[in-house]
């Protein structure tokens, strides 16, 4: 009666290695369809960012030179009523019956004067400001222009990459949700956990040549005893992976990427 106990448990560990092992083989599958994509999605992302902070910069300097110019208009007409007034008063000067008159238009004059001088400097001032926002905003413009092209480029890169592995990915994935779901959950949060802390994502590794084939580090005869008969679930001491027999699953299964 123990015997077909302890067999029963030996063949549930078998079942749980098992399924670990090919739960990896879909994952590994699925990382390396992403890793094609390689850093693809995170640089649209950044020219998007990128093309969309030059466009508003754009947008900015071209609302700037239209109040400048609006401003340039309004001192050059400014200048303008000032010399007719000039003019206005220059004539009244002539037609005056008192020095009281003459010296009060005088002073509208002088007035008139200092506001064409006030107006003129700030002509000079908008016209400055003017030349060196036309500058930055053609900058600007020619750099949207290269960044909208580059990101084009990227995003048809993309959707090639995505268009070729979307259907084999999202077939993958159902496959290890299904995986996933056929283990215990303390075993599944132990296998994320280990994937999420490796570069490769491999949490279930095969010995092979008398080593982890996650580290590659020596593994004891014992221990290599103790793998090959799938009894226990035994983890490399060096990285953390758990290790498996290779002969655990069929060869036709393809075997995890190396690291």
């Amino acid at each position: 009666m123990c015997a077909k106990i302890k067999e029963k448990i030996d063949a549930s560990v078998e079942g749980k290695l098992r399924a670990l092992y090919e739960l990896q083989l879909i994952d590994s599958k699925i990382d390396r369809i992403r890793t094609v994509r390689g850093e693809l999605p995170l640089e649209v992302q950044d020219l998007e960012d990128i093309v969309a902070g030059l466009e508003t910069r754009v947008n900015n300097l071209t609302a700037e030179l239209e109040e400048l110019e609006g401003q340039v208009a309004e001192k050059t007409q400014a200048i303008k009523d000032f010399k007719s007034n000039i003019k206005k008063y220059e004539a009244q000067q002539n037609k005056v019956r008192n020095n009281r008159e003459y010296d009060a238009i005088s002073k509208e004059i002088e007035f008139q004067n200092l506001e064409i001088q006030l107006a003129e400097k700030r002509l000079k001032e908008y016209k400055v400001a003017i030349a060196q926002k036309s500058e930055i905003l053609e900058r600007s413009q020619t750099e949207f222009t290269e960044r909208k092209k580059d990101l084009k480029v990227k995003k048809n890169e993309l959707e090639e990459i995505i268009s070729e592995t979307e259907k084999e990915e999202k077939d993958l994935l159902k496959l290890s949700e299904k995986a996933s779901g056929g283990i215990e959950e303390r075993l599944i949060n132990a296998y994320k956990r280990i994937r999420s802390n490796t570069r490769n994502g491999l949490a279930v590794v095969p010995v092979e040549r008398d080593a982890c084939g996650g580290c590659y580090n020596k593994i004891p005869p014992q221990k290599q005893l103790d793998i090959r008969m799938n009894k226990k679930i035994l983890v490399c001491e060096h990285c953390g992976r758990i290790m498996v027999d290779p002969n655990l699953i069929t060869t036709e299964n393809e075997a995890p990427a190396e690291k």
